[in-house]
């Protein structure tokens, strides 16, 4: 017999019927079937062996990467310069493309269901491939470097800046669109008056917090050759410098760190 609670903070008891519980008795069969199944064909296809072995293995390599190697340091300046501007320049090139294509696919700025179709298709195929896969493809068409990466930044935030904001647009509160609109105004002058102000806003916090998350993401592109300090990153592994490894992690949390706050900063001090 389930319980929830009224406005007054009384319980509300409600009898559920034979058919419900056995819906929800199914429902806990399924799901636990589920898991189980998962489980089972997670477990085939394991090797058990470096599972077991995985504690040694890892306190193994944590000792090679100790003590860093901290002279280092020193090489890796111009490849994290070039991550913060593949981060940086990626972003504001996904979010100048994101801002009309979120117009469009908000169903109160559409101008046809067609044209909206379309700006969710924008989106969706942005977001369904991560910016390594995108990164990956770009090496291959323009070439390794640092124009691949920011490329492949801009175009996994089309899809997450313009998610976000087209459900903002379509939160916006109605009264200051009808009551410009009862002016006479153009569609342009309502979406200039009486729609922007209201998301401009949400714009910004969105665009400072892709930019938060690119910093992340752009620190691992050099992996397939996108340039920016995963470039160095392999290497090193790939040389087997673990204590060139250490100093690279350090330097990537202490980049994310910076980054987290001035976007916290940022974020207060335009929203």
């Amino acid at each position: 017999m389930p319980v929830s609670t009224s406005s007054a903070g009384l319980p509300l008891w409600q009898r559920r019927t034979t058919a419900a519980q056995w819906l929800r008795f199914a429902a806990w069969l399924f799901g636990l079937s589920l898991f189980l199944l998962c489980w089972k064909v997670i477990s085939d296809n394991t090797l058990w062996v470096f599972v077991e072995d995985a504690g040694r293995q890892g306190s193994d390599l944590l000792g090679r990467m100790l003590p860093p190697r901290w002279e280092y340091a020193e090489k890796l300046w111009r490849p994290m310069w070039d991550t913060l501007n593949i981060a940086t320049l990626g972003t504001a090139l996904g979010v100048l493309m994101a801002f009309p294509v979120a117009f469009l696919a908000a169903r109160n700025t559409t101008p046809h269901p067609l044209v909206r179709s379309l700006a969710l298709m924008i989106i969706v195929s942005s977001r369904s491939i991560n910016s390594l896969i995108w990164a990956m493809l770009l090496v291959t068409i323009v070439g390794p470097g640092v124009l691949a990466g920011i490329i492949a930044i801009a175009l996994r935030s089309i899809g997450f800046v313009g998610k976000l904001l087209y459900e903002a647009i379509e939160e916006i509160h109605p009264t200051p669109v009808e009551a410009i609109s009862a002016t006479g105004a153009s569609r342009l002058q309502v979406m200039n008056y009486a729609v922007l102000p209201q998301v401009l806003p949400a714009f910004a916090g969105i665009s400072l917090y892709r930019w938060d998350i690119n910093i992340r993401e752009s620190t691992v592109l050099g992996l397939v050759g996108a340039g920016g300090i995963g470039l160095a990153l392999n290497a090193s592994i790939n040389s087997l410098a673990w204590s060139q490894v250490s100093v690279i992690f350090v330097m990537i949390f202490a980049t994310v760190i910076v980054s987290e706050w001035m976007s916290a900063r940022v974020r207060r001090a335009m929203i």
